[in-house]
């Protein structure tokens, strides 16, 4: 998965003759496999929420809401 993330965050710049490209920085990857890891421990800890309260909680949903959104937004903006 490492690498599947760090291929999509990789940047392909054209010179005149030849294409570079540039490989995003360890601490980016790290992020994006820690948040990818929360959204998931979220997502379970709201589905708990669920089982055992009967209710569900607007704010682990916000939570995982805002986490998506920065991932999406990092893997979108990355290649421009």
């Amino acid at each position: 998965m490492r690498n599947f993330i760090k291929k999509a965050l990789t940047r392909k710049i054209k010179l005149t003759r030849r294409t570079v490209e540039v490989e995003p920085s360890l601490r980016l990857v790290y992020g994006i496999y820690f948040a990818i890891a929360t959204v998931i421990c979220l997502t379970i800890l709201e589905a708990t929420y669920i089982l055992v309260l009967r209710s569900f909680s607007s704010e682990i949903f916000s939570a995982i809401t805002g986490l998506i959104g920065t991932i999406v937004g990092v893997l979108l903006t990355s290649k421009g």
